[in-house]
């Protein structure tokens, strides 16, 4: 491998404008520009798929929370044992005071 001159691109990483590019026949241009065009529709939907994806799974998530948290009853457990050490403290109160 030959050494690198500073301050110069590598060849892999020379970026070819195909408007631009001497030696280029025009069938090459049009073909180029094709691939491009392919490469970019294909990414595209490759990054729409990719956020669908992560919206379902967010989605998902996020309905999963609401529905755990909806069957969570052991609050309501708790307001009810309350309310009946409530009225039992009142029945004591009302019976120590009679």
């Amino acid at each position: 491998m030959a050494a690198q001159e500073p301050g110069r691109e590598a060849p892999f990483a020379r970026r070819i404008d195909p408007r631009r590019e001497p030696g280029l026949s025009p069938q090459q241009r049009l073909h180029m520009e094709q691939v491009e065009r392919t490469l970019r529709s294909r990414l595209r939907g490759r990054n729409v798929l990719l956020a669908l994806g992560i919206g379902a799974v967010t989605a998902g998530i996020y309905a999963y929370t609401f529905y755990s948290v909806s069957q969570e009853r052991f609050l309501d457990d708790l307001e009810q044992e309350a309310e009946a050490a409530r009225a039992r403290a009142r029945a004591r109160a009302e019976s120590a005071g009679s």
